[in-house]
This record gives structure tokens, C-alpha cells and sequence, in this order.
């Protein structure tokens, strides 16, 4: 029973961790930030790709919500790099 929830809560800490990262690096636009928060919104998604094809079927909100973060944060990356 705990296994899925660390699972989710893995995601979770994955996904706002690259939210800061990304935040830090879209306002210094530091290359080198600016790939470090790259790498960790593909870790995140990574994870979030792991968990989701283990999913129950109950955590549909919390996957898609996820889901919706990373797209936020890779859109963000990406208008930073322009």
C-alpha cells in the first residue's frame, strides 16, 4: 500500500523541485541553470512516466494535474531559450 504512495510522492517532489529550478533559471538565464532546470523537468517527467504506468486508476486528478506542471514548466524553459 505505501509503495504507490511514495511513488506519487516521489513525483510530486521531482516536479516541484524542477518548478524552483526552473523559476531560479528563467530569471538569471544562466546557460548552465537554464540546462540544469532541462535535466530536471526530463527527470521529473521520467518519473512522472514510471509511476503514471503503474497507476490504480484512483490517482487519474494527481497525473493529470502532474502532467500539467511539466507542460507549464518545459513552456517556460522554452520561452526562455528563445
Amino acid at each position: 500500500m505505501s509503495e504507490p504512495y511514495n511513488e506519487l510522492k516521489q513525483v510530486e517532489m521531482a516536479i516541484k523541485s524542477a518548478q524552483r529550478m526552473v523559476g531560479q533559471a528563467t530569471m538569471s538565464m544562466d546557460p548552465d541553470q537554464l540546462q540544469a532546470a532541462t535535466d530536471a523537468v526530463n527527470q521529473a517527467r521520467e518519473q512522472y512516466k514510471k509511476a503514471a504506468s503503474h497507476q490504480t486508476g484512483v490517482d487519474a486528478a494527481f497525473f493529470e494535474f502532474s502532467e500539467e506542471l511539466l507542460e507549464k514548466a518545459d513552456t517556460q524553459l522554452n520561452e526562455a531559450k528563445k
